[in-house]
């Protein structure tokens, strides 16, 4: 069971981050568009914690009451008036505040939702043996024997795996803490887990980073976009050509505009392009190609800012069906004279709907994403972003005819292997 407070250590002065910290404290840095505390907080809110317990300094009271006014976290905040003392002093000053498990981690941390869902299943110091996304030279090392802390710092030269900054700890930890403190002043959250020889648990490999030093806040953001990708349901184009280029808009992007504003820039870009075949086709198939491309930044800043919304990712498809409707009726138009050849394009431009139709109906009938429950689905050509590239190519070559023709042919051909690998899997 998820533990339901957590500590959150937010006392320091992060002069390593300079002018940015003067007014703001770290952990209410905005990184891809919201702050770094945020994150951690709703992910944990959603998991099931229901109050946090935030340790701060005296000059930054007044930012993190606004800030938790303005996103209604359940909290208290206690004032450390000694943050010199050390973040184990911090640790020691929530010792009213908490009587059962409780979660305690570092406000300059940032989680991912999967992280995060392990995490809080664990027992005592959260370790990652695979650490991907942090500087190790940099990072706290543990030691680690029969499952237990042995030793912990940032210079050891043997150990086992990183330090996370996250914890699942007992009101145990506070008696540890106030016996280091009768024998010295100052006192580190090290100290105390090396005393306690804490119990580890690992969990390798996922996304979770820190914010040191201000090159840590553009190097955060960008992981941040980058594995706020869709995950499944991309096409090949996507996954080897679009999302390499998106990703990188949405990281200049993110703290910027919104996911609503570049979904309305994309669809007017979109019918631009379909404007553009009455001027010149191949630059038509061009910018249709940088529209599809754009297409993806919308998701990914709702993503990466933590702002999706069904309403949005619903607006989304429907501008992407006119888009769509729009640039293959004006290529035809301007292209197509014999009328034999308008029913292919009226297979061509049907079946380009059915497609997407084909998927949405599935969620609308069972409930789940196609790709989830059909992993087959990932490897059918004919999705979106495979179209546009070749609508693209085809422009460019002069060859319309020939494109309409394999739309019409590669759409229905993809709905009827939609069709059966659902009927596989489903039965009658």
């Amino acid at each position: 069971m998820v533990p339901e407070r957590a500590v959150i250590l937010a006392a320091g002065l992060g002069t390593r981050l300079g002018t940015l910290t003067e007014e703001t404290p770290k952990g209410l840095l905005k990184v891809a568009g919201r702050e770094i505390l945020y994150r951690s907080m709703k992910i944990l809110q959603d998991l099931g914690v229901k109050e946090f317990i935030i340790i701060t300094n005296r000059k930054y009271e007044k930012k993190f009451r606004e800030f938790l006014e303005r996103n209604n976290f359940k909290a208290q905040i206690v004032i450390n008036e000694h943050p010199e003392r050390g973040n184990g002093y911090s640790l020691y000053l929530a010792r009213d505040k908490v009587k059962d498990r409780f979660l305690l981690f570092m406000s300059d941390h940032i989680y991912g939702r999967e992280f995060l869902q392990e995490a809080v299943k664990g027992e005592g110091l959260i370790v990652d043996r695979n650490p991907k996304y942090v500087d190790i030279e940099e990072a706290t090392k543990v030691k680690v024997r029969d499952n237990h802390v042995e030793d912990i710092g940032k210079h050891l030269k043997e150990f086992h795996g990183v330090d996370t900054g996250f914890f699942v700890l007992t009101p145990e930890i506070f008696s540890i803490a106030e016996e280091i403190l009768s024998e010295r002043e100052v006192i580190e959250l090290s100290d105390v887990v090396k005393r306690a020889k804490l119990r580890v648990t690992f969990v390798d490999g996922l996304f979770w980073t820190d914010v040191d030093v201000p090159e840590d806040i553009k190097k955060a953001r960008d992981l941040i976009v980058k594995t706020s990708v869709k995950g499944v349901g991309d096409g090949f184009i996507s996954r080897y050509l679009n999302r390499k280029i998106s990703t990188r808009i949405s990281a200049l992007l993110v703290d910027h505009i919104s996911p609503n504003q570049i979904t309305v820039i994309t669809f007017l870009l979109g019918i631009f392009s379909a404007l553009l075949n009455f001027v010149s086709i191949p630059l038509a198939g061009i910018m249709y190609q940088i529209s599809s491309i754009l297409d993806g930044v919308d998701g990914e800043i709702a993503r990466a800012s933590m702002r999706t919304s069904k309403f949005g990712g619903y607006v989304d498809s429907i501008m992407d069906r006119y888009v769509d409707f729009t640039f293959l009726l004006t290529l035809a138009y301007v292209t197509i004279n014999e009328p034999l050849w308008w029913a292919v394009v009226g297979a061509a431009i049907f079946g380009s709907v059915m497609v997407s139709y084909s998927t949405e109906c599935y969620r609308a009938v069972y409930g789940r994403s196609i790709y989830e429950d059909i992993p087959e689905m990932r490897y059918l050509i004919g999705k979106r972003d495979e179209r546009a590239f070749l609508t693209m190519l085809f422009c460019l070559i002069g060859e319309i005819k020939a494109l309409f023709a394999l739309l019409a042919v590669l759409t229905h051909l993809r709905v009827a292997l939609t069709v059966w690998l659902v009927w596989k899997k489903k039965g009658s």
